[in-house]
């Protein structure tokens, strides 16, 4: 099975605002950067597409460690959050839904396919993908103004 490391980083002018994302696949030596937001979104739903991005672009079965500076998106894997908001149908409580379940349902699925890690790294701490991924998201961001 192919190992691949995806980079991701989200970004909001904003929150709720303009949003962006980017992603950085290596692959053999081999980078693919890919970026892309949304006129009106918040910061965690442009770091969770930024990893369905990520993933979604593999166009086979992958082994994947993925990292990324969203303690939301790798606290909720790694602490177990996400499946037990599954188990509960999505819902916090009663009556309050998870937010962004429609993204966590897709991360499900990609995640049940691929075999993923997944890594928290220290935003805008000189980590060269992490700054690159964080350059994709603001830049696409700025130019949806």
């Amino acid at each position: 099975m192919k190992h691949v490391d995806i980079y991701t980083d989200g970004a909001c002018r904003g929150n709720p605002g303009i949003g962006g994302w980017g992603a950085i696949l290596v692959y053999a030596g081999i980078e693919k950067e890919m970026s892309g937001g949304e006129r009106l979104t918040t910061n965690n739903r442009m770091e969770l597409t930024a990893a369905i991005e990520g993933l979604g672009a593999l166009k086979e079965r992958c082994q994947v460690t993925l990292y990324s500076d969203s303690t939301y998106l790798t606290n909720a894997i790694n602490k177990g959050w996400l499946y037990s908001w599954q188990k509960k149908g999505f819902m916090k409580t009663k009556s309050e839904p998870v937010p962004n379940s429609d993204l966590w349902r897709k991360i499900i699925e990609l995640i049940e396919y691929h075999e993923v890690e997944f890594i928290w790294v220290r935003g805008h701490h000189g980590h060269e993908y992490n700054e690159r991924c964080d350059r994709l998201a603001t830049a696409f961001a700025d130019s949806l103004k």
